[in-house]
């Protein structure tokens, strides 16, 4: 089943309408109470992280489920300038405020990006060597998984690595990673799409 898709802008507009649609979805699949939750809270975080993205953005939103596995998905066209991007960099990965992101404003990074810039994950410590590229598929530029990035983070913990550990303990506050079972991020252009995954039974 795929919902209707609904515009949505990170002024603001149509986001109560996504958040309605996931609490639909719910009720039409018949989920219990908590994974019901588990599938607003999920959307909540995502429509918060689209908030966070500078300037008038325009995105997609729908969920689909197959076999008790539920995809949120959002679709965005970066429209950001150059050198809008570097400045956002910038400040993202400075001192302090480097320490306070969570893993859903290191996300949005991914949505400053596109085929013709830099792409954020190759110069984020979150993201490094965690992004590969689609040369597989050829409409794909990059793409990014949270359950690669969570084994190949925990390698690096073991093997004593200081910044491993720091970003493992973001990651380990983190309420998406938490309840999502993957979080992916394909980047197609300028087209960026997020999909979280959960999978459960009604």
């Amino acid at each position: 089943m795929k919902t209707d898709v609904i515009m949505i802008s990170s002024q603001g507009s149509q986001m109560e309408a996504a958040l309605d649609q996931a609490e639909k979805v719910a009720v039409y699949k018949g989920l219990s109470m908590k994974n019901a939750l588990h599938l607003r809270l999920l959307t909540e975080e995502m429509m918060g992280m689209m908030r966070s993205i500078t300037g008038k953005t325009d995105g997609q939103f729908w969920i689909e489920d197959k076999q008790d596995t539920y995809e949120l998905h959002l679709k965005v066209t970066a429209n950001v300038s150059a050198d809008m991007q570097k400045q956002l960099l910038a400040a993202s990965h400075s001192g302090k405020n480097e320490a306070k992101l969570g893993l859903m404003d290191r996300i949005r990074g991914f949505f400053y990006a596109g085929a013709d810039s830099d792409v954020y994950g190759l110069s984020s410590p979150l993201m490094l060597s965690e992004m590969y590229e689609g040369s597989s598929t050829p409409t794909l530029d990059w793409e990014w998984s949270m359950s690669v990035y969570q084994e190949a983070l925990s390698y690096r913990v073991k093997q004593d690595d200081a910044k491993a550990k720091d970003a493992w303990d973001e990651l380990e506050k983190s309420v998406v990673a938490h309840v999502a079972d993957d979080v992916k991020v394909a980047i197609r252009g300028k087209d960026v799409e997020m999909t979280i995954i959960k999978r459960m039974a009604a």
